[in-house]
């Protein structure tokens, strides 16, 4: 256990970040996972700008890698021209 009361605050801050970055993780896969099973175009325009939001959002707080965010990006443009 920790003996400094700055390492106790870390203890506690590191524990609401994982949380929220956990929260906002899943959150954004699930969105995804909605945009892909969608089969209707204007449907999937009006979602595809939220989701790269969301995308983007965990790429600048450092949760995913920024190649993986351009990765899932790409991937959803694609889908969107697919339809």
């Amino acid at each position: 256990m920790a003996n400094h009361k700055s390492a106790l605050k870390r203890i506690r801050n590191s524990e609401v970040k994982r949380l929220r970055n956990r929260y906002q993780h899943k959150t954004t896969r699930n969105a995804m996972k909605k945009f892909v099973e969608t089969t209707d175009k204007k449907e999937a325009e009006k979602m595809f700008s939220g989701v790269i939001s969301m995308i983007d959002k965990l790429a600048k707080n450092n949760v995913i890698h920024n190649n993986k965010a351009s990765n899932l990006k790409s991937n959803m443009a694609k889908h969107v021209a697919s339809l």
